[in-house]
């Protein structure tokens, strides 16, 4: 099995592209929002850690936000009890598509963790930071202050850049992303 990782910068346009690739897509993002929604323990132990903030179950987007704003190590905290249900999440999509051929995965904070493994192949997406501030300003509930904490987590673009085998420019156009992403996978086919 193939692993794609897809890395970049917040709302460069990593999981439309996980997308384009057209093999199963492991969504982190996607994951964690089910946990909110659907994890009962986890609630339990975010209300323990911080109980000013989480009222009742399902965790609700806005009480993680304050949360998050009102001190500096509460991302932190969230993060050590959501980390471990993302990586067991992984660990079950990793299995039940052991047999195909590529998989993306779309985790942002993947290097971070350190996720990677040998033979992993690292896809850097490069977007224009005013087309990205454009787009994220677009989104409900976008937050600058937030970005920026989640920004404070992530290791530099540059050194992201360094690791990658690729780095796919997003123009936010599917026809010449498909091209990119078609011109990507034989290279790695062929290697």
């Amino acid at each position: 099995m193939i692993r794609i990782s897809i890395v970049g910068e917040i709302g460069s346009g990593k999981s439309h592209i996980a997308k384009l690739f057209h093999f199963p897509v492991f969504n982190a993002d996607f994951e964690v929002k089910k946990i909110y929604r659907l994890n009962r323990s986890c609630f339990k132990k975010i209300k323990r850690e911080l109980p000013k903030f989480f009222l009742s179950f399902p965790i609700k987007k806005e009480e993680i936000i304050k949360a998050i704003l009102a001190r500096r190590n509460n991302l932190e905290k969230i993060t050590k009890i959501i980390h471990p249900e993302i990586s067991k999440k992984m660990k079950i999509f990793l299995n039940k598509n052991k047999n195909k051929k590529i998989i993306i995965l779309d985790v942002p904070l993947f290097l971070e963790n350190k996720l990677n493994k040998k033979g992993d192949i690292i896809i850097f997406v490069q977007s224009k930071k005013s087309e990205i501030y454009k787009r994220l300003k677009k989104r409900k509930n976008f937050n600058m202050s937030l970005f920026k904490k989640f920004k404070e987590t992530q290791l530099p673009l540059e050194y992201k850049k360094k690791k990658a085998h690729f780095i796919l420019k997003n123009n936010f156009t599917n026809v010449s992303l498909r091209k990119n992403i078609n011109i990507i996978l034989k290279k790695i086919n062929n290697e």
